[in-house]
């Protein structure tokens, strides 16, 4: 707020009404009330403190003061009434700034993420929220086991933490369907790793996910797709990982480029472990968690609670039902590929 001088007008009629009051020992009318709070409308929407507001108030009614008779106790009441109008008027008009702002802000955010809006447009509203998107930036998505808005407890705690340790300027924090964002310039990983920290500290538990650095007016948008597209790729591929990358898991989005082709990798590999006593789900699971453990069959025997002949016998089983063997490397591949497969498309669930 500037410090400049109170222009005099937003003081007009005070004095007199304070004169009158005293001699008459009468309130303040409803029309003087809303004259005052109309003033102290027009004193925030011009940029004015309203502590110097405050100080100008009583200063006027001091220097009436010695002038004025009756009663002294009246005289107070209505500095009190004017003042409290005053800065009731003042208040409402702030809010509907913060609120004009927090809609602007909303909106930019929103036409950021979906890229809609004139890009020449985009980049002048982008630097007044501190973002210079002529260079590359990325995303971090953070999502808990509840959904999150903004100024709720965990988004406060997550923006104070985040905005108290790396320059704000260069930093957007919101939230989007739930989820808390974090967009940062493309070279400042540490941002994004701290972030991420601190959302699941905060979440208690959840996942983030960071897209990669992508450059222009257009990256942001496209660094929170891949963000999106790593959670969900994530949750189908039952990764446990608390921070999850996109360039980190490019060979997922790859495989599943083709569906169809996917589909019958996994019906003709897999397809087989469906004739098994039980089903498929328990054989697929041995070859996921063989997978998984670095194909040592000691540490996949520990996972799932087996010893290790039963878990040796269950790779023979998959040997005999898909000709495929786990331990020969010529295999491995294949099958380790189909298993991706089959929990991308999430088969045996869901058919083929």
């Amino acid at each position: 707020m500037t410090e400049h001088p109170i222009p005099e007008h937003y003081l007009d009629g005070y004095a007199g009404t304070l004169a009158e009051v005293a001699a008459t020992g009468r309130r303040l009318t409803r029309e003087e009330l809303a004259v005052r709070r109309s003033l102290g409308e027009q004193a925030a929407d011009a940029g004015h403190g309203l502590r110097a507001l405050v100080v100008a108030h009583l200063a006027a009614a001091r220097a009436a003061w010695p002038g004025q008779g009756g009663s002294a106790d009246s005289t107070l009441a209505a500095v009190q009434q004017a003042v409290d109008a005053f800065a009731e008027g003042y208040e409402r008009a702030q809010r509907l700034a913060v609120r004009r702002e927090e809609a602007a802000r909303r909106e930019f955010i929103d036409d950021l993420l979906y890229g809609r809006s004139d890009l020449g447009r985009l980049v002048e509203r982008a630097e007044r929220f501190g973002l210079r998107l002529s260079g590359a930036h990325v995303v971090a998505v953070a999502q808990g086991r509840a959904a999150h808005i903004e100024g709720d407890p965990v988004t406060r705690q997550v923006e104070r933490a985040v905005l108290g340790r790396f320059d704000a300027r260069s930093i957007l924090l919101t939230t989007k369907n739930g989820r808390l964002l974090c967009i940062a310039p493309g070279d400042e990983d540490d941002v994004l790793t701290y972030f991420a920290k601190q959302a699941y500290a905060a979440m208690d538990g959840g996942r983030v996910a960071v897209g990669r650095a992508q450059p222009g007016p257009g990256g942001v948008v496209q660094s929170y797709e891949e963000a999106l597209a790593t959670l969900e790729m994530a949750e189908r591929l039952g990764l446990n990982e608390p921070l999850l990358r996109a360039a980190d898991l490019l060979v997922y989005p790859v495989l599943a480029r083709d569906r169809q082709a996917m589909a019958d990798l996994v019906s003709h590999t897999l397809g087989p472990l469906t004739t098994a006593r039980g089903g498929a789900e328990p054989l697929l699971e041995t070859l996921t968690v063989y997978f998984d453990s670095g194909c040592v069959a000691t540490e996949a025997a520990r996972r799932l609670s087996l010893s290790v002949r039963a878990f040796t016998y269950r790779l023979e089983r998959i040997h005999k039902l898909t000709g495929a063997d786990p331990a020969d490397p010529t295999h491995r591949y294949m099958l380790q590929t189909a298993v991706i497969g089959a929990r991308l498309l999430d088969w045996p669930a869901k058919p083929l």
